[in-house]
């Protein structure tokens, strides 16, 4: 992979560096930060521009603002947060492109951070408009890419700008992924089991079909496993469901018959009529949720099943929860198994926003390999997809 870094580029001292990163945290309803592993990820190659007294441009997206310029969608809580962690005072621009961002750059001191306001304020940015990548390259010297997370979409801020910036570079963070998933993932030692639940199904189910290749054994849990027992002829309750998605499950179930691959689902599902705290569950077979119930966890008898064909597991990757672990009462499947990874002699591996935060809250990111700051990104990656956003780095077109 022809790709440079930032470490490896000369002289930044004066330079307009344009960070891009992934710091699209987690938010509670006052629009607090409740996880910032991904601000924390970002630092080291922030904290090497700083210290190289580069001008450093930070860019990032938060949330799905669609284009329009919502408060409860801006980068104010995070810079922040940013600043927090450096210790250094981290201003935020009203915009990331035009004259009056323009002119806080101009006015920077060496070593100093400015934080531009969310990238998709704008629906060029999600469009990879040309004219709009031109407009982010403006403001920089240098383009570093430091979002794994956000590696798998062809966007202005990291495919687009590469084509007018004439020294671009990954970030330390991007480094660090692409070595790790090179070290655990690119020929993993087997027996090599994913684990995939939470939802996002529409991606996921997409993303199966190429793991299936890679993988001896799919453990599903989580709103995920739905979609896999409608297309085997069982009952789900409350759960609507896309039909084309069912069809697309019974096909992944059918090819992994073909490969050999061990397709695990739930067996039993703890169910309630609604998700809340103080609300009435109880634990039924996965075939025989009634109507007006909603399963929002994995049940025990399907806890000890999942814990088994972990045991002999020499590489685990887990991707999204098994349940609605934010609520204690649907929280044993998420945490008994992050429990017992702890305790696996296996290379764990561990990607995807809600995943992430259950690792560090129940297994303190002891005995995980790898916490990578890619959920999507990562699986394609290990599907066998060109990321765009990496690719971009090696291969591009200056005008």
């Amino acid at each position: 992979m022809n790709i440079k870094f930032i470490d490896e580029i000369d002289n930044l001292a004066g330079k307009r560096v344009f960070i891009k990163t992934d710091l699209n945290v987690p938010q509670d309803e006052k629009l607090q930060i409740s996880n910032d592993f991904r601000i924390k990820a970002a630092l080291p190659t922030i904290e090497y521009a700083i210290e190289k007294r580069a001008k450093v441009i930070v860019a990032s997206h938060l949330g799905r603002p669609l284009g329009e310029k919502r408060a409860e969608f801006s980068l104010k809580a995070v810079a922040k947060q940013l600043g927090i962690l450096l210790e250094k005072e981290v201003r935020l621009a009203p915009d990331c492109v035009g004259l009056k961002v323009e002119e806080m750059i101009a006015e920077m001191a060496h070593g100093e951070i400015l934080m531009l306001e969310n990238l998709r304020f704008h629906k060029s940015e999600t469009k990879n408009d040309p004219d709009f990548s031109m407009q982010l390259a403006k403001l920089a010297d240098i383009y570093v890419d430091d979002a794994f997370g956000s590696a798998h979409r062809a966007h202005s801020s990291n495919v687009g700008i590469t084509h007018y910036v004439k020294t671009v570079a990954g970030g330390l963070l991007l480094k660090n992924e692409i070595i790790n998933f090179e070290r655990y993932l690119h020929q993993p030692k087997r027996p090599f089991k994913v684990i995939f639940g939470g939802a996002k199904a529409s991606k996921k189910l997409k993303l199966i079909v190429n793991i299936l290749s890679k993988a001896d054994q799919i453990i599903i849990g989580g709103a995920m496993a739905f979609f896999f027992l409608k297309a085997a002829g069982k009952g789900v309750g409350n759960c609507k469901l896309d039909d084309e998605l069912v069809i697309l499950a019974k096909q992944i179930i059918e090819t992994a018959k073909e490969k050999q691959v061990h397709l695990l689902l739930p067996t039993d599902m703890v169910v309630a009529a609604k998700a809340g705290a103080g609300k009435a569950a109880k634990v039924v077979s996965a075939d025989q949720i009634p109507n007006g119930c909603t399963a929002l966890d994995i049940g025990p008898e399907t806890l000890k099943r999942f814990k088994l064909a972990l045991n002999n597991a020499k590489t685990i990757v887990w991707n999204g929860p098994m349940g609605k672990f934010e609520l204690n009462e649907f929280a044993d499947g998420t945490t008994e198994i992050g429990k017992y990874l702890v305790e696996v002699d296996a290379a764990v591996v561990v990607g995807g926003g809600d995943t992430v935060a259950a690792t560090h809250s129940i297994m303190g990111a002891k005995n995980v390999s790898y916490i990578s700051t890619g959920g999507i990104a990562l699986l394609e990656m290990l599907g066998g997809k060109e990321l765009p956003g990496i690719a971009a780095l090696g291969r591009r077109i200056l005008h």
